[in-house]
């Protein structure tokens, strides 16, 4: 029998988010049934609901940072029972079959991943809706394959962002091989660049954060970082050449990036993490002069996702988090917008209740 849900959802591109009710799929024999607790905010959620990059449909439950308990499972699940702490991050299913699916690289899927809201529903036919629906919602029912384990220690409200901030930082930290005595820049301290700092710190490397003025140089320094410097100060810049060996680039709007990859040594590379829908400039002889290159990333695998959240549990690792009610959740996108948190809203899905 299909599970009646409550949520919160976009109706339009300029609609404020508001209650929504619908249904999820009784559990098939490799569900997972979950009571969400905890959805962190991502700036992506803000672009679908937004339609900045097109192709929204609407109703539009977003969320994809999310923290729960399980209720049920299918008969042939295995790998979680009822009550484990579990979580749910941008993809829901894969093809399975192409080379980066069965090289545990789902979210590179040929054919395309199903991501955990606005796409197409495998089973619509058992839900009722033609998109899949996220996690600003009291319940969720995905398949084992794409559910991760969050381990005792971490809370799981900060653990909630682990599931997309947190895996889009570690994946490319550990695919360009940090480690101890690496050199790496952050460009940009918000959601994704706080989890990169302390990531990249607990790995061992010497962590420089980048930023347009000095007021979170307390708090990159808490989180790890040994160095700030300002990318408008250009003696500064100018300074720091050829100092890093990889720099990830976690700004989600539209900014200058020709004049930091002076700041790589040979061979360096700057990763680009945030989401924008403009092109950024870059010029040929930076690049050619050290091999230097400038790359891309997307999440992580289900494998490293787990991965991931255990490297976090062993080392102290969350987010910083600001908890609000779901009918805070206009004045939050409002707020990230003008870069007003520190460092990743999560919704208390539990307070739905209070909700009329």
């Amino acid at each position: 029998m299909p599970i009646a849900t409550r949520a919160f959802a976009a109706t339009s591109a300029e609609a404020p988010l508001t209650p929504y009710a619908f249904t999820r799929r009784d559990p098939l024999p490799d569900d997972v049934a979950i009571d969400i607790h905890f959805a962190g905010i991502c700036h992506s959620d803000l672009h679908m609901v937004h339609n900045d990059m097109g192709g929204t449909r609407y109703p539009l439950v977003p969320g994809h940072e999310i923290a729960g308990l399980v209720t049920a499972v299918g008969a042939n699940v295995t790998r979680f029972k009822v009550g484990d702490r579990v979580g749910v991050g941008c993809m829901v299913d894969s093809c399975r079959t192409c080379a980066p699916c069965r090289a545990g690289d789902e979210q590179y899927c040929v054919p395309g991943m199903t991501g955990t809201y606005g796409a197409k529903d495998k089973h619509a036919e058992l839900s009722g809706e033609a998109i899949t629906q996220g996690g600003y919602a009291d319940k969720i029912v995905v398949d084992q394959a794409f559910v991760v384990r969050i381990p005792d220690s971490l809370p799981l409200d900060a653990a909630a962002p682990l599931l997309c901030a947190g895996i889009t930082t570690y994946s490319p930290l550990r695919h360009w091989k940090i480690g101890p005595g690496s050199r790496v820049a952050v460009v940009g301290l918000g959601g994704l660049g706080h989890m990169a700092v302390k990531q990249a710190a607990a790995m061992g490397a010497e962590v420089t954060v980048l930023s347009t003025s000095d007021r979170k140089k307390a708090d990159a320094e808490r989180m790890g970082a040994k160095h700030f410097l300002i990318n408008s100060d250009k003696a500064a810049m100018k300074a720091a050449a050829e100092s890093f060996d990889l720099i990830i680039n976690t700004v989600s709007a539209t900014h200058e990036i020709a004049g930091h990859l002076q700041l790589l040594a040979h061979d360096g590379t700057m990763v680009m993490l945030g989401l924008t829908t403009e092109g950024l400039p870059i010029f040929a002889m930076p690049l050619l002069w050290r091999r230097r290159s400038v790359a891309g990333s997307l999440i992580g695998g289900i494998r490293e996702t787990q991965e991931m959240l255990d490297f976090c549990a062993e080392h102290g690792i969350a987010s910083d988090i600001e908890v609000i009610a779901p009918d805070q959740i206009n004045e939050a996108y409002a707020r990230l917008e003008k870069s007003d948190v520190r460092y990743r809203f999560v919704i208390d899905m539990s307070k739905l209740d209070h909700v009329a």
